[in-house]
This record gives C-alpha cells, structure tokens and sequence, in this order.
C-alpha cells in the first residue's frame, strides 16, 4: 500500500512536469507567434489603385447579380466596401477627381479645378496637364507635351518614393493622359494611350528620353489594333434587363450609325471616324487598358521585392461611353460586365505573379454621372437643360446695363464667371459690390439654384450644402469670381448622351472597395469621402500622408 502510494505521487508529479512544460511550450509558442514572423510582411509588395472613370456606386448593386466570382464580387465579400462614399467638393471631373484620390485633399489645396479652366494671368485656357517644355515619347504627334507641373500638392505615390529613396517603382496608366500623369505624381511615371493614327502607348520628355524596349516592342505588335472588332454584348441582348431598351432616343452614335445599338461594326466604321478614337470609345478599350496594365507589371517586376511598388491604373472608356449613351444604356451596362473580366483577371495575375497574400488594391471612380435629362424628364423626373450661350448673353447684357460695359465679364467657364478687374477699376467700381451684384442676378436666372461670391469663398466658412461642397473645389488662385450651381437634372449638354459635375449625389456616390494585405473584409454604411483613400493607404504603408492631405484615416479598414 505504502508502495502504491509513492508510485502514485511520482507519477503524479511527473504529470505536472509534463503539464508545466506543455503550457510553457504553449505561452512561448503563442507569445512568439503574436509577432511578425522574419518571412512576414510588415508591407504589402505592391499597391494597386484603381480609378473607374464615370463610376456611380449603383453600378456596382444594379449590375452586381450579373458579375462573376472573380472580379467586382470577389472585391466587395472579401475585402472592404465602403457604400457611402462620395466626392466632398465641386466640380466633379476627371482632373480633379484622379487629383483628389491620390494627394487626399481637394482642388482647394492640390489646384486642379477642372480638366481644362481659365487662367487669370496668361487670359487664356489650360489644360490640367498640358506642358510645351516637354516633347512627345514614342509617337510623332504632340500627344505627349504633359507633364504634372500643375500639381499643388505631392501625391500618395511621391510619398512612397520618398520613403523608401525612390527605390519604389510608381507607374500610372490610362488611356487619358490626366487618368495616369496625376496619380503618378512627380516621381512616377506616366504612359497614356496616344489615339491618334499610330495608336501607341506612350509618354512625355518629363519622365523619360526614349521608350523602354519592351514598351516599343508592345506598340509594334499589333494587340491594340486586335481589339478593332465589332462590338456585340457580351450576352443575349435580350437579357440586359437591368437597363433600357438598346434601341430608344437617349443616345449618342457614331458616325456613320444610323441607330445607337448592337452590334457596333466598328471596322465598318473606320471610313468615317478614326480608328483607335473607335476603339476608346468602346468596351474594348478598357480591355488595352487592362493589357498594358499587366505587361508594366509584367515587364518592370513589380511587386517582386520587399519594397512596396505602386501601379495606378485608370479606365478611361466608360467615361467616354456615358458621355455618349448614358447611365441607362446597354451599351454602358456591357463595358461593366467586361470590365468585371478585366478586374478579375488582374486579380488573377497579381496571385500568380505577386503573390495573393502580397497585395493591396482599392478601387474607386473619379467621378459618377447623371441620367439624361430627356429621359428623366420623359419619367416625371425634374431635369433639364442649360443653354450657356443664352445664360452668357444674359450676364453681359446685364452688365452692360448694370455697370455701363460688358467689358467688366472676362470669361464664363466651369460654371463661374471671371471679372475684368482693370475694366471694373476704370468705371471707379469695387470688385467686391460687382462680384455681389451679378451673384444676386443670375439666380433669377433659369436653371439657376444657387450662386456665390469668391468673397464669401475666402471670409466664410461653410459647413454644409452646396456653398461648402464650393468651398472646397475653390482655389483663391485659380478660381473666378462669381460661382453657380444649376438645378439637380440640370446640364449643359446636347440632348443625347449625359454629363457630370455637379455636387449632387448623382455625381459624388461612387465606389469605394479595399482588399488585400492589411484589409480587414467587412463594409460601412457610415459616409466616408474621397479625400481618405490617401491618409488610408499612408498609413497602411506607414507612409507620411501627402503633404496636403485633409482626409480622415478610415481606421476600420484596416487590420490591427
């Protein structure tokens, strides 16, 4: 009994050894693995950001049933959507829009105002990126003169090129110029789609002398002119019941078209219009996009170091599409559900030639649109259309009464109108009390809602409506005098096809979805603004944000 007894109490304090042992095995096993391990990344090898030009958020839950599993779907169930995102400034256009997402603040501070806008000093008109001190890269038209220089502010890519000593690769595409040039930033590098006879990819003196070879290589191949095809949907016509009907008198055509629908016989239609203007203009053109997109990748290694790379891609074409045919088209609705192809197979190439556990993408629209007025008229919808020559004979008429000349109105543009200051001093009057006076008149006029001061820009702050979405988009530098809004379902367009720009929810509600290394799935109904992708990503990076940024950092975005 006596022996039983010991044997007992050494095994059991053998058990309790064993016990110990396991447990602190346990603890150091945990405690260690609640670290990065030396093979983890503390970064992601590459970022991926993506602009879908035109894009309303309601795309993404109009055509979401008809999308596949690899492409829009798997980027909203197993990354981040933030379904309440939207543009917190006017105006919105592609210039200020592509600005806006990477330098995480808005045309205010980063200085882009529009796509082209009136310049105060030189009296004349510049485009956002235009630059004659530089000379087209890989083409003999002037398509290549750009550059960035009109940038305020730096850019989430100059950021990371800072950070790690310009060891990171930043490379921007689009087929517009100003879709890949802004969010390079300065010291990146841009290539955009040259449609003009040559129909070449390529880029500006600012970044380079003389094409890599396998760009010169890519251009000589013949995969851009491939895609010169007709354009039938991608499935039954028939079923495309998620918009209008292909054949109704809301939509543009090209020319040489007698009716606005499938299929587009786009070589048939070269007789009349240029070849690779065609091929913009079509679905087609977000599928060159997309393969130039993956050759960069592909041909400058990115993503296959420790140190992080950026690809900026932009689809430029279905800008070019809802500007023809409209929100309500099939014809918008298909370059959607081949544009889910193309966002899948990108995701798909990142998994094989970076690595699926190595990555971040986020994914967002410049800007969104509205429907045609015609159509939204023809369904009770209030909506309309602004005749600006008229609106532009009023206002000088009006000042010639007013202040005895018209030479007091320098240039209407953008929906704002810029006075002659030395014409005003001449007639011993105050640019303020002339700013104030034409403010009060033009909203009596038809289509009008609302108009504002450049006084009231820079001595009041506002915090909500229309004024403040102003406020921000105005830039004391740039901007004009006097600034309006029309009526919501109110453009000045032709009665086909539709446009953006204005601070209402048609135009401001766009996408917003992260997925990836370092994102936590989930969505949001909270709002957020455009202006938190860059703080975002910068601190996902653990970046300094740009030096301009206003953003919020969307912190439940990200893994802890």
């Amino acid at each position: 009994m006596f022996l039983t007894t010991i044997n007992f109490a050494k095994n059991l304090q053998m058990a309790y050894k064993n016990l110990y042992a396991s447990l602190l095995c346990l603890v150091f096993f945990t405690s260690f693995s609640a670290y990065p391990q030396q093979n983890e990344l503390t970064k992601p090898k590459l970022v991926v950001g993506i602009v879908v030009d035109q894009m309303r958020y309601d795309y993404l839950t109009r055509f979401y049933e008809r999308f596949g599993d690899d492409g829009f779907r798997r980027l909203i169930e197993k990354g981040f959507n933030a379904e309440n995102n939207h543009f917190n400034y006017i105006p919105t256009y592609t210039a200020p829009g592509h600005a806006s997402v990477y330098s995480g603040t808005t045309p205010a501070h980063h200085g882009i105002i529009g796509n082209s806008w009136y310049d105060k000093a030189s009296k004349t008109s510049v485009y956002c990126v235009s630059d004659s001190l530089y000379q087209t890269v890989g083409s003999s038209t002037k398509a290549g003169q750009m550059s960035p220089h009109r940038l305020l502010s730096s850019m989430l890519t100059d950021q990371l090129r800072l950070h790690t000593q310009q060891r990171s690769k930043v490379f921007g595409v689009a087929i517009k110029d100003r879709g890949s040039i802004l969010p390079a930033g300065f010291s990146g590098t841009a290539y955009w789609f040259d449609g003009g006879e040559q129909g070449k990819w390529i880029s500006s003196t600012y970044y380079m002398d003389k094409l890599p070879d396998w760009v010169e290589k890519y251009n000589n191949s013949g995969k851009v002119k491939a895609y010169l095809k007709p354009w039938t949907t991608l499935y039954d016509v028939k079923t495309y019941v998620e918009s209008g009907s292909d054949d109704n008198n809301y939509e543009g055509k090209f020319k040489g078209e007698s009716k606005a629908v499938f299929p587009h016989d786009l070589p048939a239609l070269t007789k009349e219009n240029e070849t690779y203007e065609l091929i913009k203009s079509s679905a087609f053109g977000n599928d060159i996009t997309k393969d130039f997109a993956l050759a960069v990748l592909k041909n400058e290694q990115m993503g296959k170091d420790d140190i992080t790379d950026f690809l900026a891609i932009s689809f430029s074409s279905t800008d070019y599409l809802g500007h023809m045919y409209g929100v309500n088209s099939v014809e918008v609705q298909d370059a959607y559900l081949r544009l889910d192809q193309n966002i899948a197979e990108i995701l798909s190439t990142l998994d094989r030639e970076v690595g699926a556990a190595n990555y971040t993408v986020f994914l967002t629209a410049d800007h969104g649109a509205v429907h045609v007025p015609a159509y939204l008229q023809d369904q009770k919808i209030a909506a309309g259309y602004f005749n600006n020559d008229e609106f532009v004979g009023e206002v000088k008429y009006y000042a010639k009464e007013a202040f005895g000349s018209d030479k007091v109105i320098e240039k209407i543009n953008n929906q704002q109108i810029f006075l002659n200051e030395k014409s005003i001093d001449s007639l011993d009057l105050d640019v303020d009390d002339v700013e104030e006076a034409l403010s009060q008149y033009i909203v009596k006029l038809p289509g009008v809602l609302e108009a504002y001061t450049a006084t009231s820009m820079r001595n009041t702050t506002f915090e909500k409506g229309t004024p403040a979405l102003m406020q921000r988009g105005y830039n004391q530098k740039r901007s004009g005098h006097v600034l309006y809004a029309l009526h919501p379902g109110f453009i000045s367009y032709p009665k086909v096809g539709s446009t953006h720009g204005s601070g209402y929810t048609y135009d401001t509600h766009v996408p917003l979805l992260f997925y990836g290394w370092g994102i936590k799935p989930g969505k949001t109904g909270l709002r957020t603004n455009i202006t938190d992708i860059a703080p975002t990503i910068s601190t996902l990076l653990g970046i300094s944000p740009p030096n301009y940024a206003s953003g919020n950092v969307l912190d439940f975005v990200l893994k802890k």
